[in-house]
């Protein structure tokens, strides 16, 4: 009997090339199963309280951050989930995914280490298996997997985390949290992001 974390690799296998082209899609538009965290058009589905809405913009479908004011956060919470980000940076960008409120799935300009780590580990493997990244100013794609307490991650359809433990910053000591916030963090670096598409694992 198939796993049901192997079975989550196998779709991500045969998932991730796809959902990076689009399928002739237009962008925003998720594929069968999943929901559209974005909609392209505004924020719904996202906290946007306090001045969110002045720094997180949206142009032409595409989500803009400016690099000023807070990170953005789901404004439900999530458990079990397959997710797909498509993101963009520009040159010296630090930014991350964190997954149930916690960093982080890392995003930015380090070509010698490379993009869809989980940072914030100590004990268990903190830097992707393989450089993945297009080139800056160029879209990326990670579908990322969260069951439990571990994570997969895909960069443009190589795998660059293999069912990791996300460890939880900073009370390593403590588990992570069952369910939480999907969160676009920024270390106030211009962003953009589109196609964010989430399916809840049962």
């Amino acid at each position: 009997m198939t796993s049901p974390t192997a079975a989550a690799a196998l779709a991500a296998l045969l998932l991730a090339p796809s959902a990076s082209a689009q399928d002739d899609r237009p962008i925003n538009t998720p594929p069968e199963g999943f929901t559209a965290l974005f909609n392209g058009e505004d924020l719904s589905n996202w906290k946007a309280d306090g001045d969110v809405a002045e720094h997180w913009t949206v142009v032409d479908g595409v989500l803009h951050y400016d690099g000023k004011g807070e990170s953005l956060v789901t404004a439900k919470d999530y458990g079990d989930f397959e997710l797909f980000v498509d993101w963009k940076t520009g040159p010296e960008a630090d930014s991350g995914i964190y997954l149930r409120g916690k960093p982080q799935v890392q995003i930015w300009d380090r070509p010698d280490v490379g993009s869809g780590g989980l940072f914030n580990n100590k004990v268990g493997e903190s830097n992707p298996l393989t450089v993945a990244d297009n080139p800056i100013g160029e879209w990326n794609t990670f579908h990322i997997i969260m069951e439990g307490e571990k994570v997969t991650v895909f960069l443009n359809g190589e795998k660059v985390v293999d069912d990791v433990v996300l460890e939880n910053w900073p009370d390593y000591e403590g588990p992570i949290p069952a369910t939480g916030t999907i969160e676009l963090q920024h270390h106030g670096n211009p962003l953009e992001f589109r196609n964010i598409y989430i399916k809840e694992l049962d």
